[in-house]
């Protein structure tokens, strides 16, 4: 039981993680119509930043700061220089510039940093252990579930409590009409963008201290950040929240469970290969039957 306990606020953890990025990337599809290929490389840059400025001596939080900082001036320009010319393209180019984005990143991160992995220490206050039901657990993690949950929570505030997230919300369903009443669209676009990289940029630096900072790192998580939009519903930030958490918490039990159940009936080698094969198919079988029962996801957002 304690193992199940433990397991379930690793997805958790995990989850809300993924939400961070997801909710950018959601909000990018939903008010600009972008498929940005390149968050993952903005939540890299956000990891190796925190990770340089924590190795100087600077408290944890001026690193996370530093990080999420760099991410959003990161995002600005890329708006500004790639994704502005894309609005009114073709689906594919905007995959295809943003995946050269991807390519130019991981080359500059590896020029500046060098390829070998970047280590960020858990800050002394965060590293202990804390006795939970009966098993211990890395009071860290509590932390960045509290972390998630939180800005979750103020993500929520922005969107539904004021003007900016009323212009954002106008923006997902009625782009034309919020252009007519006299609002600056390409700005907005910009606001939007920036706030999605600061929150892909803050999830590389709170995780930063429990993962390898290394090159390519963004790519790895961009695909679970994109089931968990599917699942959740294009364009909304409550389902990239419900589909961010599904995704997180199947594909840690998964890794936990999967392979275990299998060892009572094949040899351990076997086990072990079939059930690492299954756990990272597990996601993927979430996303069929979710879209089997709602083809527009879980909390879809009305027709743009």
């Amino acid at each position: 039981m304690s193992l199940a306990l433990e397991q379930l606020l690793n997805g958790l953890q995990f989850g809300v993680m993924i939400f961070l990025l997801a909710a950018g990337l959601t909000l990018v599809f939903g008010i600009m119509g972008v498929i940005n290929l390149a968050h993952g490389s903005i939540y890299m840059l956000g990891a190796f930043v925190a990770a340089s400025v924590a190795g100087t001596g600077a408290p944890f939080v001026v690193a996370v700061l530093a990080g999420a900082a760099a991410a959003g001036l990161a995002g600005i320009a890329i708006e500004l220089v790639v994704i502005r010319r894309l609005y009114a393209r073709h689906h594919l180019d905007q995959v295809l510039a943003t995946f050269a984005l991807i390519l130019i990143a991981n080359d500059g991160v590896s020029m500046i940093w060098g390829k070998t992995p970047l280590n960020m220490a858990v800050p002394a206050a965060l590293s202990p252990a804390v006795t939970l039901g009966g098993f211990i657990y890395p009071a860290y993690r509590l932390v960045l579930i509290a972390a998630g949950i939180l800005i979750a929570a103020a993500l929520y505030v922005l969107i539904s409590r004021t003007r900016l997230g009323m212009l954002i919300r106008a923006g997902a369903t009625h782009r034309e009409t919020v252009a007519a009443l006299g609002v600056d669209i390409s700005r907005l676009n910009t606001v939007v963008f920036a706030l999605g990289a600061v929150l892909a940029g803050t999830a590389g630096a709170l995780l930063a201290p429990i993962l390898a900072v290394q090159v390519g790192m963004g790519e790895q998580i961009l695909i679970l950040t994109f089931v968990a939009i599917i699942v959740g519903g294009l364009g909304s930030i409550r389902g990239a929240f419900a589909g961010a958490l599904l995704v997180g918490v199947v594909d840690t039990l998964g890794r936990a469970y999967i392979p275990v159940i299998l060892k009572p009936i094949a040899k351990p080698e076997i086990a072990d290969s079939l059930g690492g094969g299954l756990s990272a198919v597990a996601i993927y079988v979430l996303m069929a039957i979710v879209l089997v029962w709602k083809p527009r996801g879980l909390f879809p957002v009305g027709p743009r």
